[in-house]
């Protein structure tokens, strides 16, 4: 029997890739896990404690003073590249599960404005442009704009104050551009803004024009509420729809719930920390066997856009109480416990975006003999390759395939077989 859970902290990366500056050269100096360390010991006058991480070998990965450098845990421990185009949570999580999404389409909404304007007009909405700008003003209140949190042209967003309308309206004309959208995302938010969204509409970077999400307000006023649509892919060919398939129990918390597709699948949104960890507790406790959870804690990201380092420390101690009482739970031979990340989002870069760094990759495995160190894996589908096969699916199944192998814990792809004692 195999409990496998994967707790993905949202924009948590542990150093620049080698192209990380090609869009903001800056972004070289990239490092969110170091630099939060460093800033909370001394904004804080103590290093932050995180027992869990350092027990699950994050310290073997990025090495740092506050991190312990050595573990008895029985862990697996690696990086990985990102293995899809920029820093985004949408794509990283899908390339995480098996998808194929090397290839994004990549377009500002100035390219498909009168496109998207008609979509929109077709289905009975009024539409306007702001102030003679490449972004919409629907029905009087919603923005569509691209999305300047992540890197240009990746996704766009319908944007509305939850003061102004519900927010299935701002949901019902995301899904109209969703049809007619090239771009990995549209993103559908609602929440509680300081003033007119209006006031907070700026330039980007690549040409792009959107709202400053985390300057509105939206992030720290409470009652935010996102729906992320995405790009059409072959979810049977992926992780979680493999697993149900197969007659194991799949369970998405957090941000997973909102953009991971699994028909069958028991389905826990949240965006508070606590609720994301009670949720994961939750299903790995009423697991009789086999079970599948993908928790995804997004709290870590949205401190990252508002380039608060000591908040995103908190919720990293938070975090570590929460894999601690996970490992503690996940304690028979074959289950998995896998936390790793989907992009950076370092709050010290000196801007509010994505930034593109090497994920850790940290594997408790009960009753594994030794510690092993992996090499870097060049994708993220390398996680979910390694759950498909911790729960002894078939990982040439998933769109990407099995991606590297580890002794004692990975397969190629292709059938596999869980081996004797797990």
């Amino acid at each position: 029997m195999s409990r496998t859970v994967i707790v993905v902290l949202d924009g948590f990366g542990i150093g620049a890739m080698p192209d990380a500056g090609a869009l903001r050269p800056g972004d070289l100096a990239a490092d969110t896990c170091g630099h939060v360390l460093d800033h909370c010991r001394s904004a804080l006058g103590r290093p932050l404690r995180l027992p869990a991480l350092g027990s699950l070998g994050l310290g073997l990965v990025r090495p740092h003073r506050d991190l312990a450098r050595d573990t008895a845990l029985p862990v697996a421990v690696g990086r990985a590249a990102l293995g899809y185009p920029g820093a985004d949570t949408f794509a990283g999580h899908q390339t995480m599960m098996g998808a194929d999404f090397s290839r994004v389409t990549v377009a500002r909404l100035a390219e498909h404005l009168d496109e998207v304007a008609s979509a929109l007009g077709a289905a009975g909405h009024r539409v306007a442009r702001l102030d003679g700008r490449p972004l919409l003003v629907v029905d009087g209140s919603v923005l569509v704009h691209d999305n300047l949190e992540a890197d240009p042209g990746i996704n766009w967003n319908a944007s509305g104050r939850l003061t102004d309308l519900p927010f299935d309206r701002v949901l019902s004309v995301a899904r109209t551009v969703r049809t007619v959208a090239p771009v990995a995302r549209v993103i559908a938010v609602g929440g509680h803004a300081d003033g007119p969204l209006a006031a907070y509409v700026r330039e980007g970077d690549g040409g792009t024009v959107g709202l400053d999400t985390p300057a509105s307000g939206f992030y720290r006023n409470g009652g935010l509420e996102v729906r992320h649509l995405g790009a059409e892919l072959d979810h049977t060919r992926q992780l979680p729809q493999q697993a149900a398939r197969a007659g194991i129990p799949v369970t998405l918390a957090g941000k997973a719930a909102d953009i991971l597709v699994c028909e069958g699948a028991v389905r826990r949104p949240a965006v508070a920390t606590a609720d994301v960890l009670e949720h994961t507790l939750e299903a790995v406790v009423r697991a009789p066997g086999d079970a599948l959870v993908v928790a995804n804690v997004q709290e870590t990201d949205l401190a990252g856009h508002q380039q608060d380092a000591e908040r995103y420390g908190r919720i990293l101690e938070r975090t570590d109480a929460g894999l601690a009482a996970l490992i503690g739970l996940l304690d028979r031979p074959g289950d998995r416990l896998i936390v790793t990340g989907d992009h950076g989002n370092d709050p010290t870069i000196g801007h509010a975006h994505h930034t593109r760094e090497y994920v850790p990759v940290l594997t408790h495995r009960p009753g594994a003999a030794r510690v092993e160190r992996l090499p870097d894996a060049p994708t993220l589908a390398d996680v979910g390759a390694t759950a498909a096969w911790s729960l002894g699916l078939d990982t040439g199944a998933l769109a990407n395939g099995a991606v590297r192998t580890a002794p004692g814990d990975r397969a190629p792809g292709g059938p596999v077989s869980r081996p004797a004692g797990r």
